[in-house]
């Protein structure tokens, strides 16, 4: 049986249909294709002469009928930003209901009633669902590190005759059935050239070229037969290889460049993916969750009303922040929202204090707004700009002279960085946690050690960036053409040594001994002494283990950062016995003198 075939038998177990014509204006298939098609089903017994579906049918109908559903829901909504501040994407309300009850109701009128709902962000606020509604919970614990590929595989045992849904889709009527007879994926039929997959003319879902446009992606589908245990093996597989760590669950469909499930098209009215701030404003400009304190705040920063904030756009999520893009007027704004927990983290007070001293240099960020209680900031968006490539060392040169400038400044501000206090405040932060380290109290004791010989041999302390990685450099052209550089997100900035700054852009580069050593030269072109360098080796050493640390406190938080965090400890170890050494020759030469 083909899907045409089965779109009808479908059609005629509801018994209002009268003939072919009806029939074929109903389900948007052409007459002939109806009449061929009937022809097949009453050859294959599932129909009889009056088009009545016989028990062949009805058996068929059984075996595929839906049993389950799951939701996923476990993501940040990023695109959701400023609103998944405040509540997750599944709990935006459209048009008085709520998008993921508004569902869970529709799943159970088309009667499925075995709904899971995997959660993590704000795993909490699910909790209702489960009086409220018999739904069960999962949670995902990685969903902060991987994409939702990942949250299926934790349920991917359940798959047998299931709906598969995001919980950010909003669908003007009931899209779920109490008959379905295959697999599909839904489509909608509004060209979407970001998207990865389109309906060919067979209408078969095949993976876009660069030619065509895509077919927007609704999200929602159903899994049945063969296809459901296709896709429960390889979500297993996929959810094993870091290939797939940032996959949408959609990759498991495909077989080459063609999805192994029918295609179901949706016109645009009928089922909305609701991914952003504006989406929501188009659909439903009355909802509550429009009333975004951050967008009142960009708009009063700017004196325009919230409909002219525009354009909304959400940048990569960063370390500690989130941010997003908008337009008003003829320009462009990045908005920057604190993070998790970085009220821990940050003194904001102190953050606004080094803007102040330091916007009117021209080696920052085109500042706008900062609030120093909330950590709002806005700043105008510099067109045409690229950050540093810390493995050209031509950019790199620039970087550490514009790094030298603001050193050279000689600003001072009235609070410092101080890495050992920030070490202990982060393990501090961790209470009863233990460190991820086995021998963490050992390297604790050989950064501890090399305090004595940085005071001793620390310079005259002024503002440093701190943050100064390859990311926070903007290149950027002036109105004449001539290239520019800033330092950009200031927020950890303080008073300290110098040469800080340089051992940071290299942490934060994950250099090895060689480049970290290129690194200095690009910095003191005239020559760098020995004593300095072994200081620098030192700040590698104990900046490393500063941002472990952070690292550590982050992840009893639910954010990882991979690589990075290991890479960080190794630089407290190796570069800490490379600094003892030089300090054990520098004794030996004392000694000898």
């Amino acid at each position: 049986m083909n899907k045409q075939e089965a779109d009808i038998l479908n059609e005629l177990c509801r018994e209002v249909s009268t003939n072919q014509r009806k029939i074929a204006e109903l389900i948007g298939h052409s007459l002939g294709i109806v009449n061929k098609s009937i022809a097949s089903l009453k050859r294959e017994g599932y129909v009889d002469d009056s088009l009545k579906v016989t028990k062949k049918a009805k058996q068929e109908i059984k075996q595929h009928k839906p049993k389950n559903a799951i939701i996923l829901a476990a993501g940040f909504g990023m695109r959701m930003v400023p609103i998944n501040l405040e509540v997750p994407k599944a709990f935006i309300e459209v048009k008085g209901e709520i998008l993921i009850e508004r569902l869970i109701r529709q799943l159970k009128e088309a009667g499925v009633r075995d709904i899971t709902v995997v959660v993590g962000f704000m795993k909490e606020q699910f909790d209702y669902l489960i009086d409220e509604f018999g739904v069960e919970l999962v949670v995902n614990p990685s969903y902060a590190s991987y994409n939702n590929l990942h949250s299926l595989a934790l349920v991917s045992e359940i798959i047998d005759n299931t709906y598969i849904l995001p919980c950010d889709i909003w669908c003007r009527d009931n899209p779920f059935r109490e008959r379905e007879l295959y697999s599909w994926y839904s489509v909608s039929s509004q060209p979407d050239p970001s998207s990865d997959v389109r309906v060919n003319r067979k209408m078969e879902l095949v993976r876009r070229n660069q030619k065509d446009s895509g077919n927007e992606m609704v999200g929602i589908a159903y899994l049945t037969g063969g296809e459901a245990e296709a896709v429960k093996r390889t979500v297993q597989k996929y959810s094993k290889e870091s290939f797939y760590d940032e996959s949408f669950w959609e990759e498991v469909l495909y077989e080459k460049d063609r999805m192994i499930v029918e295609a179901r098209v949706f016109d645009p009215e009928e089922a909305i993916m609701i991914d952003t701030y504006e989406q929501l404003r188009e659909i439903d400009s009355d909802s509550n969750h429009l009333k975004s304190d951050a967008i009142e705040t960009a708009a009063k920063a700017l004196s325009v009303s919230v409909d002219e904030i525009r354009d909304i756009t959400v940048l990569k999520k960063g370390m500690t922040n989130r941010s997003f893009l908008f337009r008003c007027g003829e320009k462009r704004y990045i908005m920057r929202i604190p993070g998790e927990g970085t009220d821990k983290l940050i003194n904001r007070k102190e953050e606004a204090g080094v803007y102040e001293l330091v916007k009117k240099t021209g080696i920052c960020d085109p500042i706008v707004y900062i609030d120093p209680e909330s950590g709002y900031k806005i700043t105008e968006f510099v067109e045409n700009s690229r950050v540093c490539d810390s493995l050209d060392p031509e950019d790199v040169r620039k970087t550490m002279a514009k790094v030298r400038s603001l050193h050279e400044l000689k600003l001072s501000a009235d609070h410092s960085f101080d890495i050992y206090h920030l070490i202990q405040f982060y393990e501090d932060l961790r209470g009863k946690t233990p460190s991820m380290y086995r021998d963490y109290e050992k390297t604790k004791q050989k950064i501890e050690s090399l305090k004595d010989y940085i005071d001793a041999h620390k310079k005259s302390e002024v503002l440093c960036h701190i943050d100064a990685n390859q990311d926070n450099v903007l290149f950027y052209k002036n109105e004449k053409g001539e290239e520019q550089i800033i330092l950009i997100d200031w927020e950890y900035a303080g008073m300290q040594d110098p040469d800080v700054d340089i051992a940071m852009f290299g942490i934060y580069a994950l250099y090895d001994r060689k480049q970290m050593d290129a690194l200095i030269d690009a910095y003191y072109t005239e020559g760098c002494p020995e004593g300095v360098r072994t200081m620098i080796y030192c700040y590698i050493a104990i900046c490393g283990f500063l941002w472990s640390n952070w690292c550590e406190y982050k992840k009893t938080m639910g954010v990882e950062f991979g690589e990075y965090s290991l890479r960080q400890y190794r630089y407290a170890k190796d570069f800490y016995k490379l600094a003892a050494e030089r300090i054990e020759e520098e004794k030996k030469e004392e000694r000898k003198a």
